[in-house]
């Protein structure tokens, strides 16, 4: 069995997940909401979860912005990225072994990864390459090239229920026939059952 370790005690206690019922943002915590956007359906049927969008949380200059891939990829003050949600439900995932894991020098490199990616465009076709980027691609690739880890597993495009008609709708959309089935995919829904996170916050 893990100890915690000392440092690790003293930030959970001086660092709490909330007070009077705020949430109170701490850098690397990952965000999850249901989007409002045009595709939120197809993916909510396609991945049987109501989570559609996804960023990393960060504060800068002690205010908290949002890393998430719109269009372009980039950092969304945390009030206008929670505005954006249906009915301002939101859930906060952080890693389980934050304290360990997230050091400063960490974080350093979450960020920097995170930078790389700023400015490219969505990926409205869900392809596994870094020339453009969709929600949870970003968040589980600045995760795993930064600290090596790899939240939630990737699946294949036809591991997903595509039998759905506003799911069908939206790949004569995008891709105007069959999407390829064996494309590696990682779903807001995979990362966000990830044994690595735990919930720390939601509204």
């Amino acid at each position: 069995m893990r100890v915690p370790t000392l440092c690790s005690l003293l930030l959970a206690l001086a660092t709490p997940v909330a007070a009077a019922g705020r949430y109170l943002p701490r850098d690397g915590d990952i965000v999850f909401h249901t989007s409002n956007s045009t595709q939120s359906v197809a993916i909510q049927r396609a991945t049987k979860s109501s989570y559609t969008h996804m960023g990393i949380v960060f504060l800068n200059g002690g205010k908290p912005v949002v890393l998430e891939a719109v269009e372009p990829v980039k950092l969304t003050p945390l009030g206008q990225w929670l505005a954006r949600g249906n009915r301002g439900h939101f859930v906060v995932k952080r890693l389980r072994d934050a304290a360990d894991l997230l050091t400063p020098r960490a974080l350093d490199r979450i960020r920097a990864v995170g930078k790389d990616f700023e400015g490219k465009h969505y990926d409205l076709t869900f392809e596994w390459s870094d020339d453009r980027i969709y929600c949870s691609e970003l968040v589980w690739k600045v995760f795993q090239r930064a600290l090596g880890v790899e939240l939630g597993d990737l699946q294949k495009i036809s591991d997903f229920d595509l039998s759905d008609q506003v799911v069908q709708a939206k790949i004569r959309e995008r891709w105007g026939g069959s999407p390829p089935p064996n494309e590696p995919v990682i779903s807001p829904a995979a990362v966000f059952n990830s044994h690595l996170l735990v919930t720390v916050y939601q509204r």
